[in-house]
């Protein structure tokens, strides 16, 4: 099959390989899928570059997130998956064999089934970004009725918190830095889109009863977060980009807050699939539609990962 691997990190030009390798069969428990679209998640430059350490078993071929159609099947696994439309999540968690490339092996239940009304586009997007938002918003309760505010609503995850936290019955409120992410963020489904440089962003944001903070940067946001705090209210942060931030303790004590930290690789099982369950059924009701993307072959890996390294405002797609 033809691949994109690495087998050592660094600059994307430098160490990406493309070149054909032994197609892999599905071990027990396991499924073999023919690859349609992979989807590049900042994780996965963040894994390539070596800002997030890792071994190697050899090589690996990067992307968690991606979809296609299940065209064998392992051990244990039953026959009537193939032929079955798949997204694919946490694919080279573990495994060498992401999804860049013709076939991707992964354990059944990472692959989950693609509703026919959805396209190969779309299941590439979620993964990562979905289940990391239904984790923020869901893992301790509905948040029907409630205020949730939504830092970098034009992201991969900020979109698709905006877009669940509709979907269950929460107002949002997200912040940008553009116009034109703005949009984005309004198109998702955000009531209040407010643009954080502002001189009065603080102002813009009190006296909502944010009960919520989506948090994508809390070095960055700390100090607007405890500004806009009520009591109770909850900071759930999924990214750790800058600097490590420095906790106000009586700041946070008088705003009587919580932090929480997560890491998708990490969370509670039960919780995971909980959060894989408010994808599929958000999924299942058309309420997660396709963000603003571009698609480049799998021969481009290199300038996708550039891209979303540099901050691409759209989602960066590899057809394969």
């Amino acid at each position: 099959m033809f691949a994109a691997r690495y087998e050592k990190t660094g600059p994307a030009a430098d160490v990406f390989i493309l070149e054909q390798v032994d197609t892999p069969d599905p071990g027990e428990g396991q499924v073999r899928v023919k690859m349609s679209v992979s989807g590049v998640n900042p994780t996965d430059y963040k894994s390539r570059n070596g800002a997030v350490a890792r071994t190697f078993d050899g090589f690996q071929i990067p992307h968690h997130d991606g979809s296609g159609v299940i065209d064998a099947v392992g051990a244990g696994v039953d026959s009537q998956r193939i032929g079955e439309r798949v997204w694919i999540m946490l694919a080279a968690s573990g495994n060498r064999y992401g999804t860049a490339a013709e076939y991707c092996v992964v354990d059944s239940q990472l692959a989950r089934s693609l509703p026919d009304s959805s396209s190969f586009e779309l299941g590439a997007t979620l993964g990562v970004p979905a289940v990391t938002a239904a984790y923020c918003l869901f893992s301790d309760g509905p948040i029907a009725g409630q205020t949730v505010l939504v830092h970098g609503g034009a992201g991969a995850v900020g979109r698709a918190a905006i877009e669940l936290a509709v979907w269950a019955g929460a107002r949002v409120i997200a912040t940008v830095s553009s116009d034109s992410k703005a949009q984005t963020a309004r198109d998702a489904g955000a009531q209040i889109v407010v643009n954080y440089t502002d001189s009065d962003a603080v102002e813009q944001l009190t006296g909502h009863g944010i009960s919520r903070i989506i948090e994508v940067n809390l070095a960055a946001n700390l100090e607007l977060d405890i500004a806009i705090a009520q009591p109770g209210m909850k900071i759930i942060c999924y990214a750790a980009d800058g600097p490590d931030p420095v906790l106000p303790r009586r700041a946070l004590m008088t705003a009587c807050i919580t932090i929480e930290f997560m890491l998708l690789y990490n969370v509670k099982s039960e919780k995971f699939w909980q959060s894989v369950n408010f994808v599929e059924d958000a999924l299942e009701q058309g309420a997660l539609t396709l963000p603003p993307n571009r698609v480049l072959p799998l021969t481009e890996i290199a300038e996708a990962h550039d891209l979303v390294e540099a901050g691409s405002e759209r989602r960066l797609l590899l057809q394969i």
